[in-house]
């Protein structure tokens, strides 16, 4: 069944992707003023194309931290979109093309997968946000690396406060509706703010994953089981006719 339109997909795609765009103006300009010159800090965008892992990166080497520091960090934040692939795999071409949808497998083309799924245009979906989340995120970045390079001090602009702060907006609402994800996030962030005097930059985040690890890993072992109603699961593995978008 395909009761959504698919203008109302590809708008859904381009009003997220105008956001994150904004992030990535935020990315860009840190970037710049954490040492990065402006081809270094769009090779992250274009290859990296994760932004928290990104500004964890930035974060990092901006504090002082090591490169090695840096790229661990950036790693275990990018971790998570391995379970995402594996949700999503039934939806991406193969042959070579798996290869260039395989980077476009993050959070925003999760959810509208997830949520275009009962309408049978999941992969539609992914496409749409993937493409317009990829070209506004570089297009931000570029654009803040600009701006930042134009600026006479950048970090006046206030843009280290944009992307911490959009985090927990977004994060607000999961953590008052979920217990388990509110502990996990006070006990994280005492952490990293109980080292932070005294630990290298990027060894306090390194340390609150550890300590919210086995908090994680209880909790997903106690968790009760979905109730899955048989014919009504969704199938990714249905792949559009020649004539959709991928």
């Amino acid at each position: 069944m395909n009761s959504r339109p698919r203008s109302t997909l590809r708008r859904d795609a381009i009003g997220l992707g105008l956001g994150v765009g904004v992030f990535g103006l935020s990315f860009g300009a840190l970037a710049v003023t954490a040492g990065l010159s402006l081809w270094q800090t769009q090779v992250l965008s274009l290859l990296m194309f994760t932004g928290g892992s990104q500004y964890a990166l930035v974060g990092v080497l901006a504090s002082g931290g090591s490169a090695a520091a840096a790229a661990t960090v950036a790693w275990l934040l990018g971790a998570r979109n391995t379970f995402y692939a594996v949700r999503l795999a039934p939806l991406l071409a193969r042959g070579p093309r798996r290869a260039v949808e395989v980077q476009w497998v993050i959070d925003e083309t999760t959810a509208m997968a997830t949520a275009a799924e009962p309408d049978g245009r999941a992969r539609e979906a992914f496409l749409l946000t993937g493409a317009a989340v990829y070209v506004f995120w570089n297009v931000g970045t570029l654009a803040g690396s600009v701006a930042a390079g134009l600026a006479p001090d950048p970090e006046l602009l206030g843009l280290d406060a944009a992307f911490p702060a959009a985090f927990v907006a977004l994060l607000a609402p999961r953590l008052r509706a979920d217990p388990v994800a509110g502990a996990v996030a006070l006990l994280g962030g005492a952490v990293a703010l109980a080292l932070t005097p005294y630990a290298p930059a990027g060894i306090p985040v390194l340390a609150s994953l550890v300590a919210v690890a086995p908090v994680v890993l209880r909790a997903r072992r106690t968790s009760p089981t979905p109730d899955v109603t048989p014919g009504l699961t969704p199938d990714l593995t249905q792949r559009p006719t020649d004539g959709g978008t991928g």
